[in-house]
């Protein structure tokens, strides 16, 4: 397969150039850039491409080093680091509501119908809102976003609608968004550690879980389920991000070099995130799973009075404005 081999070539160019500073130039800024994704995971080449990218539009004088795998720390870690500026860089998404509650809005179950949707809301102006108050309030700048894959519903029966759904013992994170959603939807969701889903499982105590295909794949759960449900009930993307500090140390000609590389990379990661996602469905068809056609539109309407009720006050009118397009 084509897009297999070529998606793979890319990926171990991105593990050879990991962690790496990418110009052989004197460097007259590095900027540290870490991430909890591993080095296999599109949103790190996205990373190694800007890496790659920056330096050749500065000259060299501006150099990303990218560490995969939490190597600077977590997530949260990395965001803190970042605003008192021993950290420059991070990918993080709906993470930051902590301090910016509409990006909560990166997360909303049926919030949108297809990548596109997502698309058109991330790039427009409800997106400049939710960038700018990041911005504002955490301190970190979003300067390119990437997909995620939508999460999907596996089960040991197809699922195609609501009546289906009714009393199915399902795992679900410990998000109370997410909780209520399900509970609205007519399953009966089980908060649950990760690590504890695939015995669940295999023993009978939970019939189902919901995640993303990528993750579905490398937990091995097509060993423990039959059937992926083509729920799509969250579209999501994350933020390549950098700091206020390190992007004020630049200059305004490297500051307009890296809002550059940045679009790069995002176009590059999307088509690596195209391919992979076209690629899981195939691998999970070899390994005995069938993917199934659900009534979405149905799911939507049944979820929305849930989702309206568990989001805070000061974005529910955005949710109110997604659910009516």
């Amino acid at each position: 397969m084509i897009v297999a081999k070529t998606l793979k070539t890319v990926m171990l160019a991105g593990i050879a150039t990991a962690a790496m500073t990418v110009s052989a130039f004197a460097q007259d800024v590095t900027l540290k850039l870490g991430h909890p994704a591993n080095e296999q995971n599109t949103w790190h080449l996205g990373a190694v491409k800007f890496a790659e990218e920056v330096s050749a539009l500065t000259d060299g004088r501006v150099a990303v080093e990218v560490y995969p795998n939490e190597t600077l720390g977590k997530e949260m870690d990395v965001i803190n680091g970042m605003q008192l500026g021993t950290a420059d860089m991070t990918i993080t998404g709906e993470s930051l509501q902590n301090w910016a509650p509409m990006a909560a809005l990166l997360v909303v179950p049926y919030g949108y119908s297809s990548l596109e949707q997502m698309d058109e809301v991330a790039s427009g102006e409800l997106g400049d809102r939710i960038e700018a108050q990041i911005i504002e309030a955490v301190g970190i700048r979003p300067i390119a976003y990437f997909a995620r894959g939508p999460r999907n519903l596996t089960s040991n029966r197809p699922i195609t609608n609501l009546e289906e759904l009714a009393g199915l013992k399902m795992r679900v994170p410990n998000v109370p968004l997410f909780l209520n959603t399900w509970q609205a939807l007519g399953a009966n969701p089980t908060p649950m550690a990760f690590s504890e889903v695939f015995t669940s499982l295999q023993n009978g105590t939970i019939d189902a879980q919901e995640n993303p295909l990528a993750l579905i794949k490398s937990a091995n759960f097509n060993e423990v389920q039959g059937y992926v449900n083509k729920t799509e009930h969250v579209r999501s993307w994350i933020y390549l991000t950098i700091s206020e500090m390190a992007w004020e140390k630049l200059s305004e000609e490297d500051q307009a070099a890296v809002m550059e590389a940045a679009a790069t990379a995002q176009a590059y990661e999307r088509e690596l995130f195209n391919a992979q996602e076209a690629e899981l469905v195939a691998e999970l068809e070899s390994l005995g799973m069938e993917f199934v056609e659900v009534d979405g539109a149905a799911f939507a309407a049944a979820a929305k009075d849930a989702v309206l009720s568990s989001v805070s006050d000061e974005i529910r009118p955005e949710v109110e404005a997604l659910f009516a397009n």
